[in-house]
């Protein structure tokens, strides 16, 4: 084990899985020279050279389009979209062409494609830096959603995505970079998707939270315990595919649910987390689900945004709440 931020950790998974396949590249703006604009990259030119390492134009569409061409001819390329937020202005191509690639070639076509893409609050960004919008993309069949929450998992679920003869979003907390630091396996290590993680185990109610927002539950969770309520703390991990079946399982054993984002309330993919357990866990709930989210407005200029993301306090507020129902 070594201990790593997670920044750390994606840098040497990009690094081991260049070294064990020469079809891996990156692609990027300023991934190159610059190392990227949080160095995830960097000291990846000098060590294999600007054919597997490539500095993009400032344009996403055609950082995916040349990286769907990639794909295509038996290549495995890793595009790095340096603001989740900038992936809107390369929508045209992830929607109909990455996630469908397979389908619209009748199987054909796989598409090894990784799109690496940081967001999230924290950091004080400027404007379309920072949202939240995993949501939309969990609305393109065919593409998998990754959201890892410690540095363990960086490693882990990046290597399985890389690896993947399908399509993935691979999210990055900014306010992980270098925040989240923790053990991380040495040597070979991929984490399966589609396998919730247990952060945090208890009995009275289920914080369900990815990403960043794990922190933010396992730091209420903390809190609640003071004041005798257990919660556990579920990482889903993967969005696409979800692990319904750990999700249901452990609402239903405490019967009590509180869902954490950052994307706003209206369609954030916390409806879905919510209408699932309707579906599968309603005769166990004792409470109605509670969701913590970001409002419904466009994401705020820095100096202001921790009124707009999701706060500890607001997470101990729902979770007493549900705990309050009878």
């Amino acid at each position: 084990m070594a201990t790593m931020t997670m920044l750390e950790a994606i840098r040497e998974t990009l690094r081991a899985e260049m070294l064990r396949d020469d079809r891996v590249m990156l692609l990027g703006l300023d991934i190159g020279r610059m190392g990227g604009v949080f160095r995830a990259t960097d000291g990846l030119l000098s060590e294999f050279g600007p054919d597997r390492v490539v500095d993009m134009p400032l344009a996403e569409g055609a950082i995916v389009g040349s990286a769907i061409g990639l794909a295509i001819s038996g290549l495995s390329p890793v595009v790095e979209i340096q603001f989740l937020g900038f992936a809107q202005q390369a929508l045209h191509q992830i929607a109909p062409h990455v996630a469908r690639m397979r389908y619209r070639s009748r199987g054909r076509f796989a598409l090894p494609l990784t799109i690496r893409a940081p967001f999230g609050g924290g950091v004080k960004t400027p404007e379309l830096h920072a949202d939240a919008l995993e949501g939309l993309f969990t609305q393109c069949p065919g593409l998998k959603v990754v959201m890892p929450a410690t540095a363990a998992d960086a490693k882990g679920l990046l290597t399985t995505a890389i690896r993947d003869p399908d399509p993935v979003l691979f999210c990055e907390p900014l306010r992980g970079y270098r925040l989240v630091r923790g053990e991380v396996p040495d040597g070979e290590h991929a984490v399966p998707f589609g396998r919730a993680r247990i952060a945090r185990d208890g009995k009275d109610i289920t914080i369900v939270a990815w990403s960043a927002a794990v922190h933010l539950a396992e730091q209420a969770a903390g809190i609640l315990a003071r004041d005798g309520i257990e919660a556990t703390v579920l990482d889903l991990r993967t969005l696409v595919p979800l692990d319904v079946e750990t999700l249901v399982s452990t609402v239903e054993r405490t019967g009590r649910c509180v869902v954490v984002h950052e994307a706003p309330l209206t369609s954030g993919f916390g409806a879905e987390v919510v209408a699932t357990l309707a579906s599968e866990a309603f005769y166990s709930l004792r409470a109605p689900i509670a969701r913590v989210t970001a409002p419904d407005a466009p994401y705020p200029l820095a100096g202001v945004e921790q009124w707009y993301v999701p706060s500890v306090e607001q997470v101990v507020a729902k979770a007493k709440e549900a705990m309050q129902a009878a």
